[in-house]
């Protein structure tokens, strides 16, 4: 479990093709605290280390979450959000976060205002019911407010701090980045399927 709140940014030392995976090589301060088998979330992504040694640390990403998240697009120098999962004797900021992305959105604008950055992201239509105005959501493991919510896009304002110190600051206009939705609304969404409502026609959306 993690809660969105980045730790540090690595860098992406090298991407190499192992058998039908890929290994992630990255540098970041975080090497000495981490051990072959810990979970580490990469890009709001949960991931295995399996070689921490020397300011890198190593892991596997399979077919297909390189397919259905970001991570089989990265290359060399590309910073990246890092997380380790939330110790159960530390205060839980941001919000429950488990590092299963559930879609890939784009950038769609990049706006200052005063101090802070907004971003508009268009997400998969499916997501729909998962987003609600004052939601949260993680961008790239971040974890945002929803200020805006539209049909296919939603806005979310960047604090300084934030911007600072996450891989965000990073992005450019149309760069995709992975989206988990918050974990509670997919209980509640499923307790509806359950009970025989269907979001998608309630919210306009079709179902696929």
């Amino acid at each position: 479990m993690f809660s969105g709140l980045i730790e540090a940014v690595g860098d992406i030392i090298e991407t190499k093709t192992t058998g039908s995976s890929l290994r992630l090589r990255m540098r970041t301060a975080l090497a000495p605290e981490l051990g072959p088998g810990d979970s580490l979330a990469v890009n709001g992504v949960c991931l295995t280390v399996v070689v921490s040694e020397n300011g890198e640390v190593h892991a596997d990403v399979g077919p297909e979450t390189a397919r259905v998240t970001t991570l089989g697009t990265l290359r060399r120098a590309h910073p990246v959000n890092l997380e380790r999962p939330v110790r159960a004797d530390s205060r839980m900021g941001g919000h429950f976060v488990q590092g299963h992305v559930d879609g890939v959105g784009t950038v769609e604008d990049i706006r200052t205002q005063d101090d802070s950055n907004w971003l508009t992201i268009s997400y998969p239509p499916p997501l729909a019911p998962y987003f609600i105005r004052r939601g949260s959501v993680a961008v790239d493991g971040v974890s945002l407010t929803l200020a805006g919510l539209g049909e296919s896009q939603f806005d979310v304002m960047v604090i300084p701090f934030t911007w600072t110190n996450t891989s965000l600051r990073s992005l450019r206009i149309r760069d995709r980045v992975n989206l988990e939705c918050d974990m509670i609304g997919k209980y509640v969404l499923r307790a509806a399927e359950l009970a025989g409502i269907d979001p998608a026609r309630r919210t306009g959306i079709k179902s696929h």
